[in-house]
């Protein structure tokens, strides 16, 4: 097993611009409005015509910058295909454009398709009563709960470009031709449902599962309240590293292509059960999600992270509730709190 992680492309694609990283595959990113402020995009050569791995955020300045790289680096050919990884909106937010504005085919697990239609025509002026319920089930930090029931709330339709019906849908074991190679699909879980990774000889479209220097968020959200994302992920992490193997280059959908992916996945499976370690220690006493930020981050959360933060500790949190190792309460003030079984 390789020893590091090694990132044979140090040096970024500026804006507008792509880093060709293996035969037939250019690399390009688009700008997030956020900490994490970048998605990568990977642009596969069919000959006449390209086909897109994600897709960034549908925006002005999206559009501006697609154009841009659809003149320059992917010289005037048309873009064919889309294939999106998962249902976020910095991976799906332009799918829906390039369908419209270009004629392209979407390329979709099912899931990833049905959560992003449905999450676009769900616009909200102010929180529904189910997202107000989760965040005080949360234990959510009472000045900052009093702030988001006045606000309008994130809507996926800011940032994701209306889809139109019609997708052709990819499962387990389907193989792609694209870019010169055949691709095996095979499912990640646990940061999104029914989220899609690509193989191919030497090459792994990784997408947000399978991240080099960072771990994706595994959040509970309203849409499903009582989900385990953390058991969805370890079982996901510990099928797919069956297939990893340290040459390989894999394209993340965030940070740098890297190799060294067995290792990259034991980190990554050891990440949370480190965590889960860490937290069950933690509660001796009952504690709600929003008390557990310390042993499952290491330090203090604030500002744009927290929410993120949260349902990423409700994710842990109701793992181990829901694995038997914790019980769960409901507190006076309307959040649950989870002990260790039997302190």
């Amino acid at each position: 097993m390789s020893q590091k992680l090694g990132y044979p492309f140090p040096d970024i694609p500026s804006e507008g611009e792509a880093i060709e990283v293996a035969q037939g595959i250019l690399w390009m990113r688009l700008p997030l409005p956020m900490k994490l402020d970048h998605v990568n995009i990977y642009a596969l050569d069919d000959g006449d015509s390209w086909t897109i791995v994600d897709t960034g955020f549908y925006s002005k300045r999206g559009v501006a910058i697609w154009e841009k790289l659809l003149a320059g680096p992917l010289g005037g050919k048309p873009v064919s295909r889309v294939i999106v990884t998962h249902h976020h909106p910095d991976h799906i937010g332009m799918a829906g454009w390039f369908q419209t504005a270009h004629g392209a085919e979407l390329i979709t697990t099912r899931t990833a398709w049905l959560m992003a239609r449905m999450l676009v025509l769900d616009n909200q002026d102010r929180p529904t009563a189910q997202s107000l319920t989760f965040w005080k089930r949360a234990g959510m930090d009472a000045e900052i709960y009093a702030q988001r029931a006045q606000e309008r709330p994130f809507n996926f339709a800011d940032c994701v470009a209306p889809l139109p019906l019609g997708y052709r849908r990819i499962r387990e074991g389907d193989v792609l031709h694209a870019g010169g190679r055949d691709w095996t699909v095979r499912m990640g879980n646990g940061h999104a449902p029914e989220h899609a990774t690509l193989w191919a000889d030497g090459v792994v479209l990784g997408g947000d599962q399978l991240l080099p220097s960072i771990s994706p968020n595994l959040g509970v959200y309203p849409t499903e309240p009582d989900a385990d994302p953390v058991a969805d992920w370890l079982e996901a992490c510990e099928r797919l590293n069956a297939h990893a193997t340290p040459d390989q280059l894999v394209l993340p959908g965030h940070k740098l292509p890297f190799t060294g992916l067995p290792l990259r996945m034991r980190q990554l499976i050891d990440n949370h059960h480190g965590a889960l370690k860490r937290l069950l220690e933690f509660l001796d006493t009952p504690k709600s999600a929003h008390e557990c930020f310390l042993p499952l981050f290491k330090r203090d959360i604030r500002g744009g992270e927290y929410g993120l933060a949260l349902v990423e500790s409700v994710a842990h949190c109701a793992h181990l509730y829901l694995a038997g190792q914790a019980v769960r309460s409901l507190r006076e003030d309307g959040a649950y709190t989870y002990q260790r079984k039997g302190a």
